[in-house]
């Protein structure tokens, strides 16, 4: 039987977020009260409010802190839990599901750790309506409970590399649909051909929190429907183009990120280095937001179809234009058939290009950032590949000259506040993250920064935190103890504590260390993170 949550808490998340917590349990009627309460913020259209996302026993609230008032959504907060949460009861979706042989490969496994057959445990998969509680790993993946204690098999000791779209899969108490192909680490019992998640379609998520799923099983054997399609919508024609002649290491379309979806578990992606992005559409006359691409460490080669200016700013990775040195921050005039090419890493590890109109590629869910764990957005959502072309946008502004930026020269200094599960490390642990120096791993990428370094002391066991929202900037430590630095295109949720939140203002700074590169991390106060921002012109 549910209990009533006692009284919920804010609490403060870095300086561009606060978080409701309710009663650390997953149970219906506290997640009835995330759901109300964050439906409840979100109709408050509060000024700067990029996000609101209801999960298990929270609600996260990320905003600008250059536009919003955290005092007055912390206010909305707290008025939102006031009165008595309504029952959620979201649509009855049934998803048929074969199960076993090809389409469920550890039905069997699960069978003998139940202690039952295999058609016993489809029946008792089958029988059980499920709850989506939160959204997140996935775009479109619902986190389903509860599952019949007598078939709630651990997940897999070893993760799978590959997981085929529409598994249906098996974490202890948990179920859920695979939305797309990713690697996983849950028992996979069946699948289905239900699309769960389509950005042609809206809602773009066939579920949402509070929606109540039943599982139908279908006769076998499993027929694949084809092949995955892609979620990129079809290209732009544009007069101007330039063409990839090599990608360089990783280079994508990027722009200030896919924000006011993470409720469905869309990652907000975007330029690693935002201050970096903006200078570079400045210099050339575009709006900051527009799109330009993102070169990490080593740079493409770009043969220019038609004029047009161009500007590069972040990481010296030694632009030419023409065989002539490009100075960064610039915009400089390329001719048709000019030639762009990268040399030297000089320092950063993030460079950005911007052409005057920006990258014209599709607009996904209001956003031309790429987030290639998920092929959304982009150009056919992953990096730019040799024989790319990319159509350039409407010229529509003046360039704007703009002054170098410092750039880190093997390691940098940032500033850290609080994390939101602080609580649940041992004493001194947050004085042992700041007292560290960390390098950055190789096992690094735009979803996070592995840390290598003394472990932290008091890290919690595996399974013992109920699966919460991320945050950018924010510092995960797994029960070893080793932090990971979550980045621009980290999972929306995650079930590992997150110790500290890396101040707004240094997130650009992060975004050009290189693997390799030093990390020590500064106390800071959420007054002196903002003010920081401000002082950056946000």
């Amino acid at each position: 039987m549910s209990r009533s949550p006692t009284t919920p808490v804010v609490r403060e998340v870095g300086d561009s977020a606060l978080l409701l917590e309710f009663d650390a349990r997953i149970d219906p009627a506290v997640n009835d009260r995330a759901v109300a309460a964050a439906a409840t913020v979100r109709a408050y259209g509060l000024a700067g409010v990029r996000d609101v996302v209801a999960a298990f026993r929270s609600v996260a609230v990320f905003f600008d802190p250059t536009r919003a008032d955290a005092s007055q959504v912390a206010s909305a907060l707290r008025e939102a839990v006031a009165g008595p949460a309504p029952a959620v009861r979201g649509q009855v979706v049934q998803i048929p599901v074969v199960y076993g042989g090809e389409a469920g490969p550890d039905l069997d496994e699960v069978a003998e750790w139940a202690g039952l057959s295999s058609a016993g445990v489809i029946a008792r998969h089958a029988a059980q309506e499920y709850r989506v509680y939160t959204m997140g790993f996935l775009p479109g993946f619902a986190y389903l409970g509860t599952v019949d204690s007598a078939v709630a098999a651990p997940r897999r000791a070893r993760p799978r590399v590959h997981v085929p779209r529409g598994s249906v899969g098996i974490a202890g108490s948990q179920t859920g649909v695979y939305p797309m192909t990713s690697p996983g680490g849950w028992q996979l019992v069946g699948r289905s051909h239900v699309r769960m998640f389509d950005i042609a379609r809206e809602p773009i998520s066939l579920l949402a929190v509070g929606d109540r799923v039943r599982f139908r099983p279908e006769p076998g054997p499993w027929r694949d429907a084809g092949a995955e399609t892609s979620r990129a919508a079809a290209r732009l024609i544009a007069a101007r183009q330039v063409t990839v002649v090599t990608p360089g290491l990783f280079t994508t379309v990027q722009d200030l990120g896919r924000w006011g979806y993470q409720d469905r578990g869309v990652p907000v992606a975007g330029a690693m280095d935002v201050d970096a992005c903006r200078r570079a559409n400045r210099a050339v006359g575009n709006a900051p937001g527009a799109a330009v691409l993102e070169v990490t460490l080593i740079g493409p080669e770009l043969h220019f179809e038609s004029g047009a200016r161009v500007a590069v700013a972040g990481a010296d990775l030694s632009p030419a234009l023409d065989g002539r040195a490009l100075p960064r921050d610039r915009a400089t005039t390329a001719s048709p058939s000019s030639v762009l090419r990268f040399g030297e890493r000089r320092g950063g590890a993030r460079a950005y290009v911007a052409f005057d109109g920006g990258v014209n590629v599709p607009l996904v869910l209001g956003s031309r950032a790429t987030h290639a764990r998920s092929a959304l957005g982009g150009l056919d959502g992953r990096p730019l590949q040799s024989g790319d072309r990319l159509g350039l946008g409407r010229v529509s502004g003046e360039p704007v000259a703009m002054p170098e930026r410092w750039l880190p020269d093997g390691g940098a200094r940032v500033r850290v506040l609080p994390g939101p599960q602080l609580e649940a490390f041992g004493a001194g642990a947050l004085d042992a993250l700041t007292g560290t120096r960390f390098v950055i791993s190789p096992q690094s990428d735009r979803m996070g920064y592995r840390l290598d370094g003394p472990v932290l002391p008091g890290a919690p066991a595996a399974g013992t935190m109920i699966s919460d929202v991320t945050f950018p900037g924010a510092i995960q430590v797994p029960p070893s103890g080793e932090p990971i630095l979550l980045l621009a295109d980290r999972p929306t949720t995650g079930g590992y504590p997150q110790i500290g939140v890396v101040a707004t203002a240094d997130l650009d700074t992060v975004g050009q260390l290189a693997p390799g590169d030093w990390i020590e991390f500064a106390p800071c106060t959420r007054v002196e993170a903002v003010a920081a921002l401000e002082g950056e012109g946000g």
